[in-house]
């Protein structure tokens, strides 16, 4: 099974073609203070359209892969379904500049969507899709403050290890983003990647949700940087941990703090900085550091 079919399809009825995750090209590259002939493999980078009832609700440049995944995050990130079970059909649909990803909702929420298009203006393909003001940038986020849920420094240090090692595009090309969701106990339950880190996201999302995993239950850890998206993001789906391998945004250690979520990011082997709500991690006194 290839990583761009990773799953299947249970419960929903999908109908997917392959496409290639990267190329092989020629470059000219310059060694020891000669230029000579080589080649490099590279990702490959696709205009998605997510599109519902046959109407497209956002464009993403994306990795053209895991597309179910990506599908039913998207979806759910977005606050457009609950849960996997209210979309009815997902299909890949290729054209001559991209892929338009036909997502078809049941009854009530296709309903609901389409009450909802009537308030929007046109979406944009960017991280935060199907908005028309600031105020809906910076929208409520959910709180996440009544989780129980707690993570030990080792467990922090170990979900970043598992994550490092299990990004075979990233291994291949070293020009995508990772994300996994780590739970205690059981490690990572799912990695995805792509060059677009809130797309990496989304379709974690997609593959936790479809395998049975509740957002609550375990940690998001991701690769690039934290912006106020993959905040938003993480607390749609209720898990308290953001574990980032890169730095935050000023306005997402806000948002994480608002919030009740736990900000952990730049891990470097046994050391990490917490940001937002130290208090769900089970370790010794924190020790000032300069």
């Amino acid at each position: 099974m290839s990583r761009s079919d990773r799953g299947g399809c249970p419960g929903l009825r999908c109908y997917m073609t392959q496409f290639k995750l990267t190329q092989t090209v020629t470059e000219t590259a310059r060694r020891n203070g000669k230029l000579g002939a080589g080649s490099r493999v590279v990702p490959e980078e696709t205009p998605i359209a997510l599109s519902y009832g046959g109407s497209t609700h956002a464009v993403m440049m994306a990795t053209p892969g895991d597309f179910e995944d990506f599908a039913v995050g998207f979806s759910l990130t977005e606050g457009i379904i609950a849960d996997p079970a209210q979309i009815e059909t997902i299909e890949a649909v290729p054209d001559e500049q991209g892929i338009d990803l036909q997502i078809v909702l049941k009854g009530e929420q296709n309903e609901a969507l389409v009450a909802r298009r009537r308030h929007m203006a046109g979406p944009v393909g960017c991280g935060l899709c199907g908005i028309e003001s600031i105020e809906q940038a910076v929208r409520k986020t959910p709180s996440v403050a009544a989780s129980p849920l707690r993570l030990t420094d080792a467990q922090i240090v170990e979900a970043v290890t598992l994550l490092n090692g299990q990004q075979p595009l990233h291994f291949e090309t070293r020009a995508v983003h990772g994300a996994g969701f780590y739970v205690p106990g059981k490690g990572l339950i799912a990695v995805r990647e792509d060059v677009g880190r809130h797309n990496a996201l989304d379709k974690l999302v997609g593959a936790a949700a479809r395998a049975g995993y509740p957002g609550a239950s375990g940690a998001v850890v991701v690769t690039s940087r934290v912006s106020v998206e993959m905040v938003q993001k993480t607390a749609i789906i209720g898990s308290p941990f953001i574990i980032a391998i890169s730095a935050p945004t000023a306005l997402a250690i806000r948002t994480a703090e608002e919030a009740g979520m736990t900000l952990i990011a730049l891990v470097r082997g046994a050391d990490f900085e917490i940001f937002t709500h130290s208090d769900r991690i089970q370790s010794g006194a924190i020790a000032d550091v300069a």
